[in-house]
């Protein structure tokens, strides 16, 4: 597959590997590993038949959709070949679950006093309502369920490409713990 077509952008389904660093021109560079297995075009959406262009990528069970497809049909295959170093990229993923949190963590409240008769409330949120409408209004952050977001981290490069064992090393950090599914696609 020629990677440098002007038709279509780069994209591909990857796994989060691990967390590394290299050495480039005598600096310590953080990269994470994505092991990021040949992809199968499984479907192709075409603008005469459902008003859109647009190819499903398929990783195992894993499906997703990028849009453009340029010259690609149902079967092709894309690998880590279509990106090279210094290629800048958009990764998105779901972030690690961390369960219930208290606003603390969640929102990054500074909590309450350690004396004027504020025992054991040193991390709560304090008032939550006005006099009126004496309700609680949409949107209030309190504590509840944090993680788990779609998050897209833009503008990170790509300082490695591994042909033969189907890595790609991003500078910085990606979303998600080892294993999970990242989607990778140029700007």
């Amino acid at each position: 597959m020629e990677a440098n077509n002007a038709n279509w952008m780069s994209f591909i389904l990857g796994k989060k590997f691990k967390m590394s660093q290299i050495w480039q021109d005598k600096k310590v560079i953080p990269v994470t590993v994505i092991k990021a297995e040949p992809n199968t075009i499984s479907l192709v959406r075409v603008p005469e038949k459902d008003g859109y262009s647009a190819v499903q990528v398929q990783l195992g069970k894993a499906r997703k959709e990028f849009k453009g497809t340029g010259e690609l049909k149902k079967g092709d295959t894309i690998d880590v070949s279509a990106f090279k170093e210094g290629d800048v990229v958009r990764v998105s993923a779901f972030t690690k679950g961390r369960g219930f949190q208290g606003v603390v963590k969640r929102h990054g409240f500074g909590g309450g006093p350690k004396t004027h008769g504020q025992k054991n409330r040193y991390r709560m949120p304090g008032s939550i309502g006005n006099t009126t409408p004496q309700r609680v209004i949409p949107g209030r952050r309190m504590a509840g369920h944090m993680g788990v977001e779609r998050v897209t981290i833009k503008n990170l490069k790509i300082v490695g490409v591994d042909k033969e064992r189907s890595l790609l090393m991003v500078k910085g950090a990606v979303p998600g713990m080892r294993g999970s599914l990242l989607e990778i696609e140029t700007r």
